[in-house]
């Protein structure tokens, strides 16, 4: 049986971790094992509670098991809340499509409830975010399934919720504030784009926290520039920087991305836009 794992990274091990990493026969995960654990027992713990990881869970999950029928798979959001892995995980078994989350990345001190809902996003991004995809595989490679779940989840579960006041109490920084009302028109559209790079903030500190490395800034975007379309999980910095760019893409939620072409849906050079476009620190743009 097909059976194939992929899911955002949350350790140390990033740098190790080959394009394609698991097996094809779904023998290994996501990830190597790891030392990271987050006991539900943890009572220095500080992320989300067990109801406010439920919440995030059931909200994103009814509203996105339909539009993944539409795919022809069965969406499955398995709640792992006593195990204390800090990962998370995508795979296909049929039309039976899983994602997996875990209480240990829930209670680490980083994550927020908007930050634990972009991982579920990303989650579900590898399912049906579009290209690039992983070579010869189902799912949406690490840096795509970043870019949907700002530039499509997230403001989808968003829509009918009062953003305006919701990032009144974020503390977002200058620069995203100042870069989103910019860019949008609209105080809710301004409002979604800080909120969306908020979570991505919250996100890129858990990254910097269990690789013991530099927290990311909106203000200062990786300058790599790849010569060919990275799979894999980009650095910190470039994992923000694609955050903030999905927010900024001015493309609707509503406009499905497509498995054939990394065109249709989204920001890109080719189609005359030059905001809200996908990192050079990872992608390569063709012109499909």
């Amino acid at each position: 049986m097909r059976n194939l794992k992929h899911g955002l990274l949350f350790a140390a091990l990033v740098v190790s971790v080959p394009a394609l990493s698991c097996t094809r026969d779904g023998n290994e995960g996501f990830l190597p094992e790891n030392k990271f654990n987050i006991s539900v027992n943890d009572k220095a713990a500080a992320g989300l509670t067990e109801s406010q990881f439920n919440a995030v869970i059931t909200k994103i999950e009814t509203m996105y098991a339909p539009l993944v029928s539409q795919y022809g798979g069965k969406l499955e959001v398995v709640r792992n809340w006593t195990d204390g892995t800090v990962n998370a995980y995508a795979e296909q078994e049929g039309n039976l499509w899983k994602v997996s989350m875990f209480g240990g990345l829930a209670r680490h001190r980083t994550i927020n409830e908007d930050g634990f809902s972009l991982v579920v996003c990303h989650e579900i991004g590898h399912h049906i975010g579009g290209a690039p995809k992983y070579d010869q595989d189902w799912a949406s490679n690490e840096g795509q399934a970043d870019y949907f779940a700002t530039l499509k989840c997230l403001r989808r579960v968003w829509q009918s919720e009062n953003n305006s006041e919701i990032v009144k109490k974020l503390n977002a920084p200058k620069h995203l504030v100042e870069t989103c009302a910019k860019n949008w028109q609209h105080d809710e559209d301004r409002a979604i784009c800080v909120r969306g790079g908020m979570a991505g903030d919250s996100v890129a500190k858990l990254f910097a926290a269990l690789r013991m490395g530099e927290v990311a800034k909106f203000e200062t975007p990786d300058p790599k520039v790849v010569t060919y379309t990275y799979d894999g999980h980009p650095g910190t910095q470039c994992r923000l920087d694609t955050y903030f760019q999905g927010a900024l893409c001015e493309k609707t939620f509503s406009e499905d991305v497509a498995y054939d072409s990394e065109v249709t849906g989204t920001c890109h050079a080719s189609a005359g836009h030059s905001i809200g476009l996908r990192p050079l620190c990872w992608f390569l743009p063709s012109q499909n």
